[in-house]
């Protein structure tokens, strides 16, 4: 089975919402992020999703594309990232999901792509520049080797698309909880209880949400409606604030943040 279907499955056994932090591979550098990617299993994070820098991110904000650019000024590459999880799957189990751009994909074929990143160790792949109605070879391709396309449904999402979507979707459903492009937000849309039972009347995939989470607070009231809570912007601002305090203490701060929005997804009382 499936890593991600597998943690989701043992997390629905036991009623709990998963907590699937976001990082920009090569963003201080790939040692560091094969280190944080441990320690946040280590703080109990349920799945990573790990950025693939590109020179054109569409829907980030200002923290993640100044993430990519840092990253893809030190030369981080792609086959680089996928010598990282081979090196992290000496240590690590946690389900690793790739954000990467359809242009990336592009050059590097979908069959070539989806058979690399398995050898590697990823799970699946999000494509945020990749409508659902052009990723069929992609999802084929995902399908022979057991590799799942996560897509998108956004708040303007209309009920055809969102029918197309869940039916093509694999693994779980990244929900966009806000209009607009990915940072942290002081609140979250009020329509969002509503938006994510619509969409689980549709289908039994989870249903993860991402977009503007970047407190404890907000994490927690993310997971009493969702499956999944998916925060970025928020860990990449900790990262970019603790880089030039030595990798050590990087790794240190940014877990303990983790780990709080762990503790506060988890907390549904």
């Amino acid at each position: 089975m499936n890593r991600i279907d597998a943690k989701f499955k043992e997390l629905r056994d036991r009623n709990e919402p998963a907590f699937i932090p976001f990082i920009t591979a090569g963003d201080p550098s790939l040692d560091v992020t094969r280190e944080l990617i441990v320690e946040f299993d280590r703080k109990g994070s349920d799945l990573i999703e790990l950025g693939v820098p590109f020179s054109d991110p569409i829907a980030d904000g200002p923290v993640i594309q100044s993430s990519y650019y840092r990253a893809l000024s030190g030369g981080v590459k792609l086959s680089d990232i996928l010598e990282l999880v081979k090196d992290v799957r000496k240590e690590s189990e946690i389900p690793i999901v790739s954000m990467i751009s359809q242009s990336i994909l592009f050059k590097n074929g979908c069959d070539n792509f989806v058979r690399s990143a398995v050898k590697a160790g990823f799970d699946g792949a999000t494509i945020p520049d990749l409508p659902v109605e052009e990723a069929e070879e992609i999802m084929e391709a995902g399908k022979k080797e057991g590799f799942k396309i996560i897509c998108f449904i956004a708040p303007t999402t209309t009920s055809d698309r969102m029918e197309l979507i869940v039916k093509k979707s694999q693994g779980f459903l990244y929900y966009i909880s806000v209009v607009g492009i990915t940072g942290a937000r002081s609140e979250l849309p009020a329509d969002i209880t509503e938006n994510i039972q619509n969409i689980k009347r549709s289908t039994d995939l989870p249903v993860a949400m991402g977009f503007g989470i970047s407190t404890p607070e907000q994490a927690r009231a993310a997971g009493k409606v969702a499956d999944g809570v998916i925060v970025g912007s928020a860990i990449m601002r900790e990262i970019e604030k603790f880089s030039n305090q030595g990798n050590k203490v990087l790794v240190d701060k940014v877990g303990r943040f983790v780990g709080e929005l762990v503790k506060s997804t988890k907390d549904q009382n």
